[in-house]
């Protein structure tokens, strides 16, 4: 199974969302679960220190020189049961996209369950933007997070990508509901996650990876 997770407009929680989603599928799964992080905040999230070792943006760097286990090697082991590949410090070249086609292969081979956070995906004509949009096509099951917001909604029906699911974040205030957001997208919404200030507490407090709130953990089982 690979999953991505992306946004069409920054700040909805997507980051939260592929780490939550990641740790409910790893305490699920016998051979735990692998979350690749593209966007750079999920040891935040997760609450584990900030990766020293090669990540993403070297193993793409390295390209047919990399050994076979390249991508193991550069793991981190974020809780018993969860492995994380962080975004690494190299800047991606121009032409990373076929190296990001063999990364695509590699992680749907996986015999875990894998979770990208693909972060926020647009038009923006860079290699690492190129990556997140090829990770996401590649992927399994294409999963949007976004609020109830026009504009997310409208920047989302832009994109070439189309989502095979939706996972909407209610937020107080917004007038477009499942409902809206389904016939806007013509996709699924397969979770709601209300708003609720013990995830934003546990975020903050580097807490989430042991203590995942229960209306998260509700909401990521129905997304899975």
């Amino acid at each position: 199974m690979l999953v991505s997770c992306w946004s069409a407009k920054g700040g909805v929680g997507t980051t939260v969302v592929a780490t939550a989603l990641a740790l409910t599928l790893a305490r699920g799964a016998p051979t735990g679960a692998l979350l690749v992080d593209l966007d750079g905040d999920a040891p935040a999230v997760l609450g584990v220190p900030e990766p020293q070792s090669p990540g993403v943006g070297e193993w793409l760097a390295a390209g047919s020189d990399v050994p076979a286990d390249g991508l193991a090697r550069i793991e981190v082991r974020a809780t018993p049961h969860l492995a994380l590949l962080h975004r690494g410090g190299a800047t991606v070249e121009p032409g990373a996209s076929a190296r990001a086609e063999v990364l695509a292969g590699l992680l749907a081979g996986e015999s875990r369950p894998v979770v990208v956070d693909c972060g926020r995906l647009d038009g923006t004509p860079t290699p690492a933007a190129e990556v997140r949009r090829v990770l996401a096509a590649s992927s399994t099951h294409s999963v949007l997070v976004t609020r109830g917001c026009y504009l997310a909604l409208r920047r989302a029906l832009a994109l070439p990508l189309r989502p095979s699911s939706v996972v909407l974040v209610d937020e107080p205030g917004r007038s477009l509901g499942r409902l809206d957001v389904e016939e806007v997208l013509g996709v699924p919404v397969t979770a709601q996650i209300p708003w609720d200030p013990s995830v934003a507490r546990a975020v903050d407090a580097g807490l989430l990876a042991g203590r995942l709130p229960r209306g998260l953990e509700r909401a990521m089982r129905r997304a899975a």
